[in-house]
């Protein structure tokens, strides 16, 4: 493949990543905001954010919750978040003792109280140990900040009304979870901002 073939491949890959960003601001400046207003509810009723998602989606709970629990942009006092992706004993023993499906239940069970919001990452949407995390937040009356894709799949059905779902108009993995973390910067961004302005 020629020099001029690789760039060409990559200015479509910018072009494709720019038109589905375009088409996500049209549908999730709402929802993203609406998000943003449970979050610095929680926040600011000293309860703590769970964050989980598999593969490309668990960095992204990582990453989220290092910004709350670090900082975002500005100094600030650290922020409750805690990506339930991270733990490798806690993580191999549930799956060992149980079974994968339970890996972030059993933790949002363990640390998730009333209050709390869980964070729950899937382009698919129909990730099972997700789809299960949901339900025992539920159980916990916790409020759940989904981020999808495509259809929302199995997740989208398990939310309540007052759920928020962040839903990328794409089939494309890699194009959503570009946005994925850019809605979770804008959700860092305006934590900061409602909360430390």
């Amino acid at each position: 493949m020629s020099n001029s073939q690789i760039a060409a491949n990559i200015e479509a890959m910018f072009e494709q990543s720019i038109a589905t960003k375009q088409a996500a601001k049209d549908c999730l400046i709402v929802p993203v905001s609406n998000a943003v207003q449970l979050l610095v509810t929680a926040l600011k009723n000293n309860n703590k954010v769970l964050v989980c998602g598999n593969g490309g989606s668990a960095s992204d709970a990582q990453h989220f919750a290092a910004e709350l629990v670090c900082r975002f942009e500005c100094e600030r006092p650290s922020l409750p978040s805690i990506a339930l992706t991270t733990d490798s004993s806690l993580l191999t023993a549930i799956s060992n003792d149980y079974s994968y499906k339970e890996v972030f239940a059993r933790q949002v069970s363990g640390l998730g109280q009333t209050g709390d919001v869980l964070i729950a990452i899937s382009t698919s949407g129909n990730s099972e140990n997700v789809i299960r995390a949901v339900e025992v937040a539920h159980e916990k009356q916790m409020s759940i900040i989904a981020l999808t894709a495509r259809d929302g799949g199995l997740l989208a059905k398990q939310l309540n009304k007052q759920d928020v779902e962040i839903r990328v108009p794409t089939d494309s993995t890699a194009r959503t979870q570009e946005v994925h973390i850019l809605a979770l910067h804008c959700l860092c961004d305006q934590i900061d901002a409602q909360l430390f302005s």
